[in-house]
């Protein structure tokens, strides 16, 4: 494949039924679930133009440079991952994040239109849903947004910005709303991968102690497999302007997905409990309604929770041998749950 604007390429071709090869732009691609996503779309046949920051892609803000790529490529369909997705940084950060994630996508779908792309699956969060009250659990796409953190607002924003491309411009847009989702190549900003890694480095340096946060918090955790499987379903089969959420309908706690790692371990490890790991708002549970995206496309969860914990666990065994646990390497980003 050659590169042009930081991607890399394909031909083009008519959208879609389920059995079509879609041509499709992955923004975010070098990102871990772009990563995921650009490997399920190729072993589907897919032509695929991957483009990130880190490969030479655009910026989100810079409207030339999205413009260009978007010219160049002629995509059929867009996936839109590109954006700042660290609720940590979204606190120190809140302008840059708002600016990265709500303006981003503003300019995304103003080339998209300008082109004649003709889907655009926009990822958003269910962070979007917030401080959602026990009574309405599990939570749908029509509850109200109640956001927590600038990361949440910046969702919202992007949210909106695609809802209104809909209704304003008759774009074809489709928001997909992920829970938490996990899975092998994941960074320490995700709880599960977080605890995995501590587990991995705790086996590795002997210290038998692992440190946690809160335990008793529950979450809808969705294998990245099971995720980037659902967007492409949505980009053959999603309604024009509708949300999905994107979710197992399941709440685990995180104190069941730490004794799951617990059951794989090498040796004993005493957990204990660090306040600093604790995060200043936090929501005591929350889940999705996956009655539409069901409906609509088909998608449910296939891959087990325990297999896939058991392969994050071992992947983060792997990438902390690669490059020796006490190396600067392995602490690139803080642990926090």
């Amino acid at each position: 494949m050659r590169g042009h604007l930081g991607c890399q390429h394909a031909h083009r071709r008519v959208l879609p039924t389920p059995s079509t090869r879609l041509r499709a732009l992955v923004t975010g691609a070098t990102g871990f679930v772009g990563r995921h996503l650009v490997e399920h779309l190729v072993a589907e046949g897919d032509e695929v133009v991957a483009t990130g920051r880190s490969t030479g892609g655009p910026d989100l803000l810079n409207t030339e440079g999205i413009g260009d790529l978007l010219n160049e490529v002629h995509p059929e369909v867009v996936f839109h991952l590109a954006g700042q997705a660290d609720v940590a940084h979204s606190w120190t950060e809140p302008v840059k994040t708002f600016r990265t994630n709500g303006e981003g996508t503003f300019n995304l779908l103003s080339a998209a239109r300008e082109v004649g792309v003709d889907r655009v699956v926009t990822i958003i969060s269910s962070d979007v849903y917030g401080l959602v009250p026990s009574e309405d659990l599990p939570v749908a796409e029509d509850a109200p947004f109640r956001p927590n953190s600038p990361y949440a607002v910046s969702k919202a924003m992007a949210d909106l910005v695609a809802q209104q491309a809909h209704l304003g411009f008759g774009q074809d847009v489709i928001r997909a709303r992920p829970f938490s989702h996990f899975g092998a190549g994941q960074g320490e900003n995700a709880v599960c991968s977080a605890l995995a890694a501590r587990v991995a480095r705790s086996e590795l340096d002997d210290s038998g102690v692992i440190r946690v946060g809160n335990l008793h918090a529950k979450r809808d955790f969705t294998n990245v497999r099971d995720v980037v499987r659902s967007y492409r379903l949505l980009a053959v089969q999603g309604q024009a302007g509708s949300a999905y959420n994107v979710c197992t309908g399941i709440s685990t706690s995180i104190g069941t997905v730490l004794d799951v790692f617990l059951s794989h371990t090498e040796r004993p490890l005493r957990v204990v409990s660090d306040p600093a790991l604790f995060r200043p708002v936090d929501l005591s549970e929350l889940f999705g309604d996956g009655t539409r995206i069901e409906e609509d496309t088909g998608w449910r969860p296939q891959c087990s929770l325990e297999s896939g914990l058991l392969e994050l666990l071992n992947d983060w065994r792997y990438r902390l041998r690669q490059v020796g646990v006490g190396s600067p390497e392995s602490q690139i980003v803080k642990d926090r749950s």
